[in-house]
């Protein structure tokens, strides 16, 4: 496998990053319309950066994140959830990670587990949250082997068909 992960000028790949996202979270392009212009806006915001996996020069995962800002829409959303929790806090602080797909034909190859143990690696927050659907998922048992821990289940997100998890992480991750 000729792969290669390094950074990625999101907002020049937008297309390609959602095309992988589409499928591997099983988007319609409403909304992949709609989270482009979120991805686009994101890339905006001071510390914004993203990774990128290629394999051959084909683009087969991302990631991209951003030091949380409790005025951003995802904190005023779980802000609340995680309050209840005593786990407010880690707003805080804290290095977003805003996304990260792996297409499904690449996935189980540790191309997640690199993508964001490099991304967080270069963070200069002590720690990292993201959310999650609130499932027993691959994706949920990668968060739990780097450390991750759920700080708040069942989050509502407006628009979403699934509850989700907020889970977070002191950093460095573990690597194993």
């Amino acid at each position: 496998m000729d792969l290669v992960i390094g950074p990625l000028d999101l907002s020049a790949h937008v297309d390609e990053a959602l095309a992988v996202q589409a499928v591997a979270f099983g988007l319609g392009a409403d909304e992949v319309a709609v989270r482009r212009q979120i991805v686009l806006r994101h890339m905006t915001y001071p510390g914004a950066r993203a990774l990128g996996a290629s394999v051959g020069g084909t683009l087969v995962g991302f990631v991209y994140g951003m030091p949380n800002d409790r005025t951003h829409w995802w904190s005023t959303v779980v802000e609340p959830y995680l309050r209840a929790r005593h786990n407010d806090l880690w707003l805080d602080d804290s290095f977003v990670i805003t996304e990260l797909h792996v297409h499904p034909h690449h996935q189980n190859r540790g191309i997640g587990r690199t993508l964001i143990t490099t991304i967080t690696d270069r963070a200069a927050e002590p720690r990292s949250i993201l959310s999650a659907i609130d499932t027993d998922s691959p994706a949920r048992g990668l968060y739990h082997s780097l450390g991750y821990q759920d700080l708040a289940r069942q989050v509502l997100f407006p628009s979403a068909p699934k509850p989700y998890a907020v889970m977070g992480a002191p950093l460095p991750l573990r690597h194993r």
